[in-house]
């Protein structure tokens, strides 16, 4: 018999924490979302800013708030004592060692525990990406802290694309928990029972399997981007094109299209993160993961390959060169600037030489404090005016929309580094810009 949960709290409110608990309230679930008393938590509470560039999640966070089913608070004795399912939602920073900081979820495993009312059943689930044994971790802290909790704890990864985030939280390909009692799969098989009504599958597993698929999982797609983006040097070498190869590619149902376009290497909140801590979590284990290993180097390498592609399309040299940058952020809308490409070729650039400025739709702010030593402009054609040469670090749909042929009356040389393949070629040739794509 599936138990059902109706009070949610949701125990951080960073990226994956705001997007589950506003999406479990557009479900109809009465959710609190607990936080520090920090300016961007005090902002979101009192005036509804969304301290992340996230399409519709603004939207999404007013109707609900409005509805009376998400709200903001930082009491822990007003968020935890009814609540049936509690989220653990906070971050879980990369360390020195490649392993994950689980500071903040400890920290949130103990502030919660010493609220749990006694002989009442609560469902602890870490939506944190976390290592393998963290929550039998979480158990055992939240019952050293409460010996009365009647508590079971949870696997539930989340599986959300940045820019995307809502339609993947609200259409899943799939829900992963992993559980250890039936007492807990059936609050999951509850929780989740708005989904899987709706034909949306639910894997549930043990707690160990279940964290192990986060990690795997993202691991396999920045494989599967490397290997792609490795091939853009053979195919320029030999003459083949690397975006007819991977549409060849993704055509085999066994390898599929999604993950195979070419790029100046992977970046993001997860990807470098989730990588370096299951490599960590393997050699702590004496298991050496090989393939994982060398994706992460490779990463690199791809990186800093796109700084001699922009020196020889210049002729060998950026020293004295202007150029607009295009895109700051790892990718498209999104405002993250974690591992993103451009903290490793921008800076190399002005090491070299060069002489910036950049444009980004969202991720100014942040880009500014990374790197500040760089020229911001307030649109692209501000930061292409009188540039020597155009470089398209992140695929923003604007950015293929263009005038060009106005940028070009402005631009002081014709040359178009399209280091994302979403711009034409031949178009761009017609106008007189040289263009200089990735592996073609």
């Amino acid at each position: 018999m599936l138990l059902t949960p109706r009070n949610l709290t949701v125990i951080g409110t960073g990226y994956v924490g705001l997007v589950s608990g506003t999406c479990f309230a557009e479900k109809g679930f009465y959710v609190t979302c607990l936080d520090l008393e920090t300016p961007k938590f005090k902002a979101l509470r009192d005036q509804g800013i969304i301290p992340i560039h996230e399409p519709g999640l603004a939207e999404l966070v007013a109707k609900n708030v409005a509805a009376g089913r998400l709200s903001f608070t930082t009491d822990y004795a007003a968020a935890i004592p009814n609540a049936d399912v509690i989220f653990i939602a906070v971050g879980t920073p990369q360390d020195e060692d490649g392993s994950a900081d689980l500071t903040h979820v400890e920290a949130a495993a103990r502030q919660l525990a010493g609220h749990l009312p006694a002989g009442r059943y609560t469902l602890v689930v870490n939506k944190s990406t976390v290592p393998v044994g963290t929550g039998a971790r979480v158990e055992a802290l939240i019952k050293a802290t409460n010996p009365s909790a009647d508590i079971d704890v949870a696997s539930n990864p989340e599986f959300l694309r940045e820019g995307e985030a809502i339609e993947d939280f609200m259409q899943p390909d799939r829900v992963v928990a992993g559980t250890e009692t039936e007492r807990a799969r059936q609050m999951v098989a509850g929780l989740y029972q708005p989904f899987t009504d709706a034909g949306y599958p639910l894997f549930i597993t043990n707690r160990a399997s279940s964290e192990l698929i986060k990690y795997a999982s993202n691991a396999f797609l920045a494989t599967k981007i490397t290997f792609v983006n490795e091939l853009i040097a053979l195919c320029e070498t030999v003459g083949a094109d690397v975006l007819a190869v991977s549409k060849g590619m993704g055509m085999d149902a066994r390898i599929a299209p999604r993950f195979l376009q070419p790029g100046p290497g992977y970046g993001g909140s997860c990807f470098p993160k989730d990588t370096h801590a299951l490599a960590k979590t393997a050699r702590d284990n004496g298991v050496t993961l090989r393939l994982v290993e060398e994706t992460i180097a490779a990463n690199e390498v791809i990186k800093l390959s796109m700084v001699a592609k922009i020196e020889q399309a210049l002729g060998g040299s950026v020293a004295g060169k202007t150029l607009g940058v295009l895109g700051l952020a790892f990718k498209a809308n999104t405002d993250d600037m974690r591992d993103a490409s451009a903290l490793t070729i921008l800076p190399e650039l002005l090491k070299k030489g060069a002489k910036i400025a950049a444009f980004d739709p969202a991720a100014m702010p942040r880009a500014q404090q990374l790197m500040p030593t760089l020229t911001y402009a307030t649109s692209a054609a501000e930061a292409l005016k009188n540039a020597d040469a155009a470089i398209i670090l992140t695929d923003w749909a604007e950015f293929r929309t263009l005038d060009w042929a106005a940028i070009k009356g402005h631009m002081a040389g014709h040359t178009v580094i399209d280091l994302r393949n979403v711009l034409s070629k031949e178009s761009l040739q017609n106008l007189g810009l040289t263009y200089y794509g990735l592996g073609r």
